[in-house]
C-alpha cells in the first residue's frame, strides 16, 4: 500500500542536505581546477555549450548587453524574484532530457573576477551554473579568475616544495644526531 506524501509538509533530512552541499563543493573545486588548467575560452563544459549560450541570449537578452555586467556580477535578488524564477524555470526545464543533473544544486561565484569565497558564492541549479559559466568563458569574463587560479596553484606548489625541503633538512639533522 502506498501513501501520498505532501512535499510541502515534509522536513528536509539533514544528512541529505549535507550530501548535496558536499557534491556542490566538489563540483566547485573541480571547476576551479579546470579554470586553472584550461584557458576559459577553450573550455567546454557540455556537448551543448553552443546551444546553451545561444539560448541564454534569447531567453535573457539583458544579460548579453555589453559590457556584460549582469553576467560578470550575478544579481541574486533578480534571479530569485518572481519574474526571474519563472523565466529561469522555463529555461532550465528545456534541458531536463539533455543535461544530466540539470536541476542539481551548484555553487557559482557571484563575481566572475574573483575566486570562490563565502561572500562571493551562491547556490544555483546546475543549468544556471552552465549558462553563466559558458557565457563567462566565451566572453572572456573568466580570464581574471583563470589568472588567480594559476597564481594560487603556483603558491601551493611552492609551499609544498618548501615543506618538503624542510622535512628533508630535519631528517638529515636527525640522521646526523644518531650517527
Amino acid at each position: 500500500m502506498s501513501t501520498i506524501i505532501d512535499a510541502s509538509q515534509t522536513q528536509n533530512a539533514v544528512e541529505i542536505e549535507k550530501q548535496f552541499a558536499v557534491k556542490a563543493v566538489e563540483h566547485a573545486q573541480v571547476y576551479w581546477n579546470l579554470l586553472e588548467k584550461i584557458e576559459p575560452k577553450k573550455l567546454r563544459l557540455t556537448k551543448y555549450d553552443d546551444e546553451i549560450f545561444k539560448h541564454l541570449g534569447e531567453a535573457f537578452p539583458e544579460l548579453m548587453e555589453e559590457p556584460y555586467e549582469k553576467i560578470t556580477k550575478i544579481d541574486e535578488d533578480w534571479m530569485k524574484s518572481a519574474d526571474g524564477k519563472k523565466r529561469w524555470r522555463e529555461y532550465i526545464e528545456t534541458y531536463k532530457d539533455k543535461i544530466q543533473d540539470y536541476n542539481f544544486g551548484s555553487l557559482i561565484r557571484t563575481d566572475a573576477g574573483d575566486e570562490y569565497a563565502e561572500m562571493n558564492t551562491i547556490f544555483v541549479t546546475r543549468m544556471q551554473f552552465y549558462a553563466f559559466e559558458i557565457a563567462r568563458n566565451r566572453l572572456g569574463l573568466n580570464d581574471k579568475a583563470h589568472e588567480i587560479a594559476i597564481a594560487e596553484a603556483e603558491k601551493e606548489r611552492e609551499m609544498k616544495e618548501k615543506e618538503k625541503r624542510e622535512k628533508e633538512k630535519a631528517e638529515r639533522k636527525a640522521k646526523i644526531r644518531r650517527s
